[in-house]
């Protein structure tokens, strides 16, 4: 990812700052952005949270954080001068008002010229009431841009995310909402535009003449962790489906974009969006499987079953995996199903692309015992970033026997060491006013009626949990989601 250095004033309020995310991710990525210059010394930073800290105090977890998860810590000192702290009530009128006025201390001592971000890294149940007191307090009244990052989930159906977006509306407009999905911040994950609109190989070949399937997987290897009571009540098809799965998918139908504009790019993608062909609810069975993970072994350990991991119900009909056909009604896509698949212990931690095109209409080479193997494009996203274009080649021996060859491209370690975290790229985009990367309204209502109708049925249907080992590639009704059309799931 190239990131052209520019020196960007802004003052960056961070509600959830004692959290997680923000030690994990957030600060450690502002501190690169700091130390290779792309932030400068005017900028600062106020931490928002519950706890009765002093600045020393949170500058100390700050700094431990950062030292935990960055190798290379010179500037950490100057670093630290830019963060501040704030122990905050968000339903507190006062403490709004004490943050207007150290926002203009900060705002006057390091030149920040107005420009403001605020980060909301915090349960969402307090999205509105904090955009709310924002603006009551004049906290969005400023000569500078004002701009807010939404970290996911926005909402849990349709409905409450209208609801919620009406009520972020009130404060802030369209152009000034960034949703972040951390997805989109992965290098391999833009690459898919550059791979297919800045080759002519594959461009003229991306469509229903010449693509049989494409397969989108991300499996992890581990469980729900300390997450159980949020994960109960989202699960995979809200947590992963609604937001990351669709984006992939998205990216890789979307038509090419008239320029690359944040604006020409989301039309596009919005466009692909809402040509997925909506679901029945008596045809869910037919397009989705869903599944919840049983005990079983992974690397030699064994683990426990979803439904005994804390704080979850133990009867939940929670799935912690799901398949679908994503069949897109449109003229380049029509008959080309997009497969996807996600789940928690799974065999393998990875995020893969295939693209699986059609067979040659008369096969030359065609023998008994030598079939042809399937031309792919495979895009690796995580772990091991890369390209690789599986072809057909003959053997270097006398006769007509052909073999699969494998052309490939694989980061290298230089590669990956100059490689921006997802998070920081995602957040240097929206000092820039890049909206690329983020999730707009539009395509967040698409990506939610679609997969309303399938939680419905969901809710209403209770399945036979568990029904998959951990340790394994899901339950075996995934596999015939493919088989069903003479496809198979691509596993190397």
């Amino acid at each position: 990812m190239d990131i052209k250095k520019q020196n960007i004033p802004c003052l960056i309020t961070i509600f959830g700052a004692t959290g997680d995310l923000s030690h994990r991710k957030l600060f450690p990525s502002l501190f690169h952005l700091f130390q290779q210059g792309n932030l400068n010394d005017q900028i600062a930073i106020i931490g928002i949270g519950r706890r009765d800290w002093s600045n020393d105090k949170f500058r100390a977890e700050i700094r431990a954080s950062i030292e935990n998860f960055v190798a290379d810590t010179h500037k950490i000192d100057a670093f630290m001068e830019h963060v501040f702290y704030q122990p905050h009530d968000v339903n507190d009128a006062a403490s709004y008002a004490s943050l207007k006025s150290l926002s203009e201390t900060l705002d006057s001592e390091f030149n920040l010229q107005g420009n403001r971000l605020f980060y909301l890294a915090m349960a969402p149940e307090f999205f509105g009431t904090v955009t709310d007191h924002l603006k009551l307090s004049g906290l969005t009244k400023t000569d500078g841009f004002k701009r807010l990052i939404i970290e996911k989930p926005f909402g849990k159906d349709l409905k409450s995310a209208e609801q919620l977006n009406q009520q972020i509306r009130k404060s802030f407009k369209e152009e000034e909402i960034y949703r972040i999905d951390h997805y989109l911040g992965k290098d391999m994950v833009q690459n898919i535009e550059v791979i297919r609109f800045s080759n002519a190989m594959f461009e003229p070949l991306w469509n229903n003449k010449y693509i049989s399937n494409i397969q989108v997987t991300s499996s992890e290897i581990l469980g729900v962790e300390d997450r159980g009571g949020y994960y109960d009540k989202s699960g995979a098809l809200k947590d992963m489906v609604q937001n990351h799965m669709l984006q992939i998918v998205s990216l890789l139908a979307m038509e090419p974009p008239i320029s690359l504009s944040s604006e020409d790019i989301r039309n596009e993608k919005v466009k692909a969006l809402r040509s997925i062909r909506k679901i029945k609810p008596e045809h869910v069975k037919s397009y989705f499987v869903r599944g919840q993970y049983d005990a079983g072994e992974i690397n030699g350990e064994k683990v426990k079953k979803y439904r005994d991991e804390d704080n979850v119900a133990p009867d939940s009909n929670t799935p912690t995996f799901v398949a679908a056909k994503v069949m897109l009604d449109n003229f380049r896509w029509a008959g080309v199903p997009f497969y996807i698949r996600t789940g928690k212990r799974m065999k393998e931690k990875e995020i893969r692309v295939v693209v699986e095109f059609k067979e040659m209409p008369m096969n030359l080479y065609y023998q008994k015992d030598n079939e042809l193997d399937s031309n792919l494009l495979i895009i690796n996203i995580q772990p091991n970033e890369g390209i690789e274009l599986h072809l057909n080649a003959r053997k270097y021996i006398e006769g007509l026997d052909t073999e699969p060859v494998k052309l490939s491209y694989a980061m290298t370690t230089q590669d990956k060491m100059n490689t921006v975290d997802a998070y920081e790229g995602l957040i240097y985009d929206c000092l820039r006013g890049d909206a690329t990367n983020f999730t707009h309204w539009e395509e967040l209502k698409a990506t939610w009626s679609y997969v309303d109708t399938v939680a419905e049925y969901w809710d209403n249907n209770p399945a036979p949990f568990p029904n998959y080992p951990a340790g394994s590639n899901g339950p075996i009704k995934s596999e015939l989601l493919l088989s069903r059309d003479n496809f198979h799931w691509w596993d190397f």
